[in-house]
C-alpha cells in the first residue's frame, strides 16, 4: 500500500510530491496533462501586487519557503529553474511615482519596494516617468520544471499519464483503491479540472483564462521584467513573454485572436522596436471567488484532500500550501483558515442535501 495517491502534476502536485519525498512517504501520481495553467504561466515570483502597490497575501511567508524549494529542485533535477531578475514597475505619471514612494514607507512593503527611482535608459521602451524596482523577485521556468519532474517520476515508475477515472475509485474507511493502486490518502490537485471532480465541485472555483504571447525582439535588449499595462518577461536569446489576459467566460485552452490583439495593442503603448510573435499560448488559471487557495480535507470523506485554487500566483503559493496540507494530514496541524475549505462547508452540505 502506498501512503498517497495524487491526481494532477502541475505546480500543486509537484509541490506536494516534494513534501512526500522529503519525508520518506510513498506515492503514485495520475496526470493526463490536460490542464495548461502551470505549463504556460509567466512563472514570476513577486511579493507585491503592482496594480495597487500592496503586499500579496502571506507573501513574506511564501517567499521564505519558495526560494529554497526551487533551489532544491534545481539540484535534484539538474536544471536551472530560478532566474533572479528584477521587476520594474513603469510609472504612467508623477502621481504614480508619489504613490509608489508612499507605499515604500509602509511596514512590510519597505522590504520589497526600492525608494530609488530607476530612470529609463532603454530607447526601445517609452517610460518618461521612470520605474519603481521590486526587490527579491525572479522567474521560475515552469515549463521546464513540469517536463523535468514528469520525466523524473516516469523514471521512478510512479506516474500514470492517463485521465483519472473517478468511476474506478473505491473509497474505504482507511484507504482508497484506484485500479491496481491502493493508498492511505488521496490528494486531488487538478487545477481547473476540479470542475469534473465529484468530491469538490461544490467549491467556488471560477477559472480565468490567461493568454500570453512570446516575441522575438533583437533590438529590445532588456534584462529586467517590465510591468506596465502588460508584463515583458525576458527569456533570453532575444525572446520575451508578454502577458497576460484575464477572461472569465471562455474556459478553453485555445488561444484567441482577440486576446493576441489585446496584448499587442497594450504592448504598443510603451514598446518602440520591431518584433515578431513566435508563440501564443493559453491556459485556465484555477481562481477562487475570494482569491484564496482551496486546501484541506473533504468534510465527508476523511482520506480525501484537495490542493488547488492558486490563481496567478502559483509559483509562490504552491510550496507554502503544500507544506500546510502535509502537516495537517501527518501531524494534525491547522491549515491557515483563509485557505482551508472549511470556509465553504455550508456549500458542501447544500449540494449533498440537494
Amino acid at each position: 500500500m502506498r501512503d498517497y495517491l495524487i491526481v494532477g502534476l502541475g505546480l500543486a502536485g509537484i509541490s506536494f510530491c516534494e513534501q512526500l519525498e522529503r519525508n520518506g512517504r510513498s506515492f503514485f501520481v495520475v496526470d493526463d496533462a490536460s490542464q495548461q495553467a502551470s505549463l504556460v504561466a509567466g512563472g514570476l515570483y513577486n511579493p507585491v501586487i503592482l496594480k495597487r502597490f500592496t503586499l500579496a497575501w502571506q507573501a513574506v511567508e511564501q517567499m521564505e519557503i519558495a526560494l529554497p524549494f526551487y533551489a532544491h529542485l534545481e539540484q535534484k533535477l539538474g536544471v536551472q529553474l530560478d532566474y533572479k531578475v528584477p521587476v520594474y514597475r513603469r510609472f504612467a505619471s508623477a502621481e504614480e511615482q508619489n504613490l509608489w514612494f508612499e507605499a515604500a514607507d509602509k511596514p512590510g512593503l519597505d522590504h520589497f519596494l526600492s525608494t530609488t527611482l530607476v530612470r529609463n535608459s532603454n530607447p526601445s521602451i517609452n517610460a518618461p516617468f521612470g520605474f519603481g524596482a521590486v526587490k527579491y523577485t525572479g522567474r521560475v521556468d515552469t515549463k521546464l520544471l513540469l517536463h523535468s519532474y514528469a520525466r523524473y517520476l516516469g523514471e521512478k515508475g510512479v506516474v500514470d499519464n492517463n485521465q483519472f477515472d473517478f468511476d474506478a475509485l473505491e473509497i474505504h474507511e482507511d484507504f482508497v483503491r484506484y485500479k491496481s493502486i491502493t493508498a492511505k490518502h488521496l490528494v486531488l490537485a487538478e487545477g481547473f479540472g476540479l470542475k469534473q471532480n465529484p468530491f469538490f465541485n461544490y467549491l467556488p472555483l471560477n477559472g480565468t483564462k490567461g493568454e500570453l504571447v512570446t516575441i522575438k525582439a533583437p533590438g529590445l535588449q532588456e534584462k529586467s521584467v517590465i510591468k506596465s499595462s502588460v508584463f515583458i518577461i525576458p527569456l533570453g536569446n532575444d525572446l520575451y513573454r508578454i502577458g497576460a489576459t484575464y477572461k472569465w467566460k471562455d474556459k478553453t485552452n485555445t488561444p484567441t485572436q482577440e486576446a493576441k490583439t489585446e496584448l499587442l495593442e497594450k504592448l504598443a503603448t510603451f514598446l518602440d522596436c520591431p518584433y515578431e510573435v513566435v508563440e501564443h499560448v493559453a491556459g485556465i488559471r484555477p481562481t477562487v471567488t475570494d482569491r484564496r487557495p482551496l486546501v484541506g480535507q473533504h468534510p465527508l470523506y476523511p482520506n480525501i484532500y484537495i490542493l488547488n485554487g492558486f490563481g496567478s500566483r502559483g509559483v509562490l503559493i504552491a510550496p507554502y500550501a503544500s507544506a500546510q496540507l502535509y502537516n495537517c494530514i501527518e501531524d494534525g496541524e491547522t491549515i491557515d483558515r483563509e485557505m482551508d475549505i472549511l470556509r465553504f462547508m455550508e456549500k458542501c452540505f447544500n449540494v449533498n442535501n440537494g
